[in-house]
């Protein structure tokens, strides 16, 4: 029994330790509680998620199972914020600063909550978006969630700011007298934003179209506030301010609904009338047979040059595909078929070449010709 009670003497010293001026004991009952709290936490979320998950099946609408699902983790964090309270008070820590503390956690708690419901919600927002346009819906939502996402984050900053004594109003009234100076600083940023709503109204572009944007060549992957990223054919990412763009000539590949071909056919100069005649009375029959050709917009087919070396056609016609790689494969066909009109009237293609004459050579020999052409490989 003396030791017993040696025991509990030496013990009852060692939790009336003081640290920082509060018993020791005081600590390890703080603890206890805040540890019992986080373990109520999990039993109490658990029986009253599962209740209100079990209420919201029952409803045609599945908007409550978002809000119970947004709103989980707050409540759970709520709990830990009634456990941390009640530890300061054993603590004997003023009160005056304990409800500071739990009302700047509750802020925090609310804040965090309308965050979460706006995830929940952000395809609601995306549908309210469609309004203006299917081809905009994903800009426009986009930014709508970012600028709710801003506005929460700025409230509940300003409210914690106002529960620790400082004056908001103050504040913000500072930060008007900084606005001009911030808004020069800012005037490339401002002009980009403006241009970027100018982009999503208009459409000139849309993610993932293809085209020509500011002299870049590619296919835009996303419209932002401040520039726009394009993926060009080499699969680098390049970066545009949205003022350049909208300063600038957008050409938009993805919109039109056929390709032009416009290029020179060249014959040998030894080709003859009737030959030429009927290279291109084949070639228009053809092009007028073709069943990817587009004859709404007809096609032109001329001998318009005497070129230095060959005879050139004129040969112009529509695609009836915007599709690249379709677009080659009817260019592909048809240039076959040329070749084949071409060689079977009895011409061929002419290549660079050029003639020199000379009137006098120097051992007296009578002038000749001498003709220069590209070299040839023999087979």
């Amino acid at each position: 029994m003396a030791e017993a009670g040696e025991l509990l003497r030496r013990l009852q010293e060692f939790m009336n330790l003081v640290i920082l001026g509060t018993p020791l004991y005081k600590f390890v009952l703080a603890l206890l509680f805040f540890l019992l709290f986080l373990f109520f936490r999990r039993l109490v979320i658990f029986l009253i998620v599962k209740s209100l998950l079990r209420v919201a099946r029952r409803t045609p609408t599945e908007l409550d199972d978002l809000i119970v699902r947004a709103l989980v983790k707050p409540l759970s964090f709520l709990i830990v914020v009634m456990g941390v309270s009640l530890s300061l008070l054993i603590l004997g820590v003023e009160k005056a600063l304990v409800y500071k503390v739990i009302r700047t956690l509750l802020i925090f708690t609310i804040g965090w909550s309308a965050f979460n419901l706006i995830l929940a919600f952000e395809d609601k927002f995306y549908e309210f978006a469609q309004r203006f346009g299917k081809e905009v819906s994903r800009e426009i939502g986009g930014f709508l969630v970012k600028l709710i996402k801003a506005f929460v984050i700025v409230v509940s900053t300003l409210a914690v700011l106002q529960e620790w004594g400082i004056n908001v109003s103050a504040l913000l009234a500072s930060l008007g007298l900084m606005g001009l100076a911030v808004s020069l600083a800012a005037k490339d940023t401002l002009e980009n934003i403006i241009s970027g709503f100018v982009i999503l109204l208009d459409k000139p572009i849309l993610t993932g179209e293809t085209g020509n944007i500011a002299g870049v060549q590619g296919t835009v992957e996303d419209i932002g506030l401040r520039s726009t990223k394009i993926r060009t054919f080499d699969k680098t990412l390049v970066t545009i301010p949205n003022r350049e763009i909208v300063n600038q000539n957008i050409e938009n590949w993805s919109r039109r609904d056929r390709r032009r071909v416009r290029t020179y056919i060249g014959v040998v100069y030894s080709t003859t009338r009737e030959q030429m005649e009927s290279i291109l009375r084949d070639i228009r029959e053809m092009l007028a047979n073709h069943p990817r050709v587009s004859q709404k917009d007809g096609f032109y087919v001329h001998f318009e040059v005497f070129g230095d070396s060959s005879l050139n056609i004129l040969l112009q016609y529509y695609t009836d595909t915007a599709d690249y790689g379709e677009y080659l494969k009817i260019v592909e066909d048809i240039n076959l078929k040329i070749m084949e009109i071409v060689e079977r009237n009895g011409s061929s293609f002419a290549f660079p070449s050029r003639s020199i004459y000379v009137e006098k050579l120097p051992n007296g020999e009578p002038p000749a010709s001498i003709s220069q052409s590209p070299p040839q490989n023999d087979a």
